[in-house]
């Protein structure tokens, strides 16, 4: 297939686009970042003067980052909305047949993410007719994107809106939790730093699964919100012994309470992505991945 991939220099996007060659697709990748070695053109600029028509259309790019970047540079809002809305209009107006819009667990209402509430979260979730406050204006332009996916839709192209949870890689940003616990361990530091009070719950899914889950619902003609994770619930505690332990030693924790947190507890329910694929990385076996890396 000939595939449009923005955001192709990023975390998802760059395993995404080798994924995507390695099927023997022809790939057209396009990028926010200056410089990139994939970079094709400004996603912006390519999306209010292209009309040339693709196969499949993947819509990766974003501004984002950990948590002190969610938290610290809330009008980066601005650039997400100007980018998903500049998308949305450029699949209607070439006709693009196929579509993917990366959505994000952080579309939903962070009122069910509340210390006592264990329950998952399932995609009826998020009732676009009446939305809920997600987590932080990130969650806004999400929940934003998935409105105007329903717009395109109805116009034609079919969407998959997969909804990855805590997503996680050996080549990820250490500006995220996953990659800054494993450089933790590889120093060996002691006390162990973890913000917040350390019993907050993430769903994990390793780079490989979300890109391999991606592709299978693509395969399957699946359209539509998906959530992409393991459904169990780690928390940071039990994250940071994880890693402790497969580095050999054992730190005392400590915590940091005046530091970004985010939601209490936030687990998937997989069941629409079970039907569909089975991710095979676990977190354990991409703890070793990571420190071995």
């Amino acid at each position: 297939m000939r595939v449009l991939l923005t955001g192709a220099s990023g975390f998802v996007g760059r395993h995404l686009h080798r994924a995507l060659l390695d099927r023997g697709d022809f790939v057209v990748g396009i990028d926010l970042n200056p410089g990139s070695r994939v970079l094709e053109g400004d996603a912006l600029d390519f999306f209010r003067r292209d009309d040339e028509r693709y196969d499949l259309a993947i819509h990766c790019a974003a501004i984002v980052g950990g948590r002190a970047s969610i938290d610290g540079s809330p009008l980066g809002v601005g650039t997400n909305l100007a980018l998903d809305a500049w998308y949305m209009r450029w699949l209607i107006r070439t006709g693009t047949p196929r579509a993917v819009y990366f959505s994000s667990s952080a579309a939903y209402p962070i009122a069910l993410q509340q210390p006592g509430d264990v329950r998952r979260l399932y995609e009826e979730d998020i009732n676009l007719s009446y939305m809920e406050e997600p987590d932080a204006t990130y969650g806004w332009a999400k929940l934003t994107g998935e409105k105007l996916a329903s717009y395109a839709e109805a116009e034609g192209c079919r969407i998959l809106l997969p909804r990855p949870f805590s997503g996680y890689g050996e080549d990820q940003d250490e500006a995220y939790p996953f990659p800054a616990f494993i450089q933790r361990a590889k120093r060996r530091d002691d006390p162990f730093e973890i913000w917040g009070s350390g019993d907050s719950t993430r769903d994990w899914i390793h780079i490989d699964d979300l890109v391999g889950a991606t592709l299978a619902l693509l395969d399957a003609d699946v359209t539509g919100p998906v959530n992409l994770g393991w459904g169990r619930a780690t928390s940071f505690d039990d994250l940071a012994r994880i890693v402790c332990s497969a580095a050999g030693y054992k730190p005392q924790l400590k915590h940091r309470a005046d530091a970004p947190r985010g939601v209490h507890h936030r687990v998937c329910d997989p069941a629409r992505m079970l039907d569909h694929y089975v991710p095979t990385v676990t977190l354990e076996e991409g703890v070793r991945r990571a420190l071995a890396a």
